[in-house]
């Protein structure tokens, strides 16, 4: 009984020892399992650690060639190819530049910059940087970015002198003058004066003489939301600065017209893209009249006989220059500037533009666009229609854009579409002291042209503030 019991008994032992190696081997795979698993999953998340890290510096590294580039245009502002003497490009590059790691000085990644110069017409630059890590080059990062100069035509309204905005007169676009302002009429954008106060005389409709904040008047609450002064100065001699090339690129590549041993010339726009030229003999009679600065004229200003010239296709660098006294009218199918002026620069013998008739584009978009340079004054004619419209970016540079004050003749209505900067005074009509019309337009409009801001007519003077970000975006 005893040998048989301990048979017994250690069959059980040996039996129960073959069920713990099983289920140990079987907690074995499972816990190996689970440690794969684990393994497993953790090198995934360090595999897609690594790869969002390097996707994160791919992406500062393709932000750092957009810096770059922004620099390099801010000292080189007119060179697309990254200093290469490339031309002639469209995209310029790529340029490929090393990243160095700032810690360690190691090179790290590198960025692709391709730069797409300007379309004519525009001022505006693309640039495509693209970002990679040498670590990982297949994870790639790419910003486009925009940049463009605003030109000196981003306000509706540009003066150096004093203005006065009537009440039946509205202003769609920004406003900015280095006088003071009264502002009797609407407005849907900054309306900005240089002047913390400033003296409001007798032409503003202050008699006696009054001083006055930098802007005021009986504008709606909703326009006066926009005033905003003092604002810093804006130098207005900036917009002198383009005529000497002007004269150049007309006689280079554009159409210079010299002094015409006679009144002038008149241009006429023409729906077909061309630019009739005469030469203006002799000028209708008018009546004497007084300029914003209240000195009397006896010249006459519209013309009457001319002589036919020529007629051609708007010059390919969009440039007219003209030595001589300027009347422009017509429908403008292209993109033109067109300066009257002398070199150097003589009071009593710059030139003026003078508009007789309507100017309007063939369409309000940015394939159609007219420049209007004065060396003296921009004015409206005697005879001019009563209702007129402008479509044209003015500048009087030294002198005013105005209708001159003759007693009793009162037209109707003034439109410009575009933008309106006078050196002096500027008015399209005239009042007295009971803000009646005595002369000019009963009711004025001026409608900013947006795509003025990056995409002035050829030539047309541009601000100082260098290239400014218009849009960004990133894969």
């Amino acid at each position: 009984m005893k040998s048989k019991f301990l048979t017994s008994h250690f069959s059980l032992l040996n039996s129960q020892a073959g069920s713990v190696l099983v289920l140990a081997i079987v907690l074995i795979f499972i816990v190996s399992m689970v440690i794969v698993g684990i393994l497993g999953n953790a090198t995934s998340q360090l595999r897609l650690a690594r790869s969002s890290e390097n996707k994160e510096l791919a992406f500062h590294i393709a932000e750092a060639g957009v810096n770059y580039y922004q620099w390099h245009l801010a000292h080189f502002p007119s060179d697309y190819a990254d200093g290469t003497g490339q031309t002639g490009c469209n995209p310029c590059g790529p340029y490929v530049h090393d990243y160095t790691d700032f810690d360690t000085g190691l090179v790290v990644g590198k960025y692709s910059i391709s730069v797409t110069p300007p379309p004519l017409g525009t001022t505006v630059v693309t640039i495509v940087s693209t970002g990679y890590t040498l670590a990982n080059p297949n994870v790639k990062r790419i910003i486009t970015v925009r940049y463009g100069i605003p030109s000196l035509a981003q306000y509706a309204f540009l003066s150096n002198s004093n203005m006065w905005i009537g009440n039946t007169e509205s202003v769609s676009g920004q406003l900015f003058s280095n006088g003071g302002i009264r502002f009797d009429g609407t407005g849907n954008a900054p309306i900005q004066s240089a002047k913390t106060t400033y003296t409001c005389t007798s032409t503003f409709g202050c008699s006696p003489s009054q001083t006055k904040p930098g802007i005021w008047g009986a504008a709606p609450a909703s326009t006066q939301s926009y005033w905003k002064f003092p604002q810093p100065n804006i130098d207005f001699s900036s917009m002198t600065s383009n005529l000497a090339s002007m004269k150049t690129s007309a006689q280079t590549g554009g159409l210079y017209l010299a002094p015409s041993s006679a009144q002038g010339y008149s241009l006429v726009f023409n729906s077909n893209g061309t630019v009739t030229v005469y030469k203006v003999n002799t000028l209708q009679s008018n009546p004497n009249q007084s300029d914003v600065n209240g000195v009397t004229h006896t010249e006459y200003v519209d013309y009457n006989t001319r002589t036919l010239q020529f007629t051609q296709n708007l010059p390919t660098n969009g440039v007219i220059y003209v030595e001589d006294k300027t009347w422009v009218e017509g429908v403008v199918a292209g993109r033109v500037t067109v300066a009257a002026a002398t070199l150097p620069y003589n009071a009593s013998t710059a030139p003026t533009i003078y508009i007789p008739n309507n100017i309007t584009y063939l369409a309000k978009d940015s394939a159609n666009s007219l420049g209007l340079i004065a060396q003296k004054d921009i004015i409206v004619t005697y005879h001019a229609p009563n209702t007129l419209e402008i479509d044209a970016a003015l500048i009087a540079q030294n002198g005013s854009a105005q209708f001159l004050y003759y007693p009793g003749n009162i037209k109707t209505s003034i439109t410009v579409y575009g933008s309106t900067a006078s050196f002096g005074v500027w008015t399209w009509s005239w009042v007295n002291g009971s803000g009646n019309i005595t002369s000019g337009y009963t009711n004025t409009n001026s409608v900013y042209d947006a795509n003025l801001l990056y995409g002035p007519p050829p030539s047309f003077p541009l601000t100082t503030s260098g290239y400014q970000q218009m849009s960004w975006q990133s894969n």
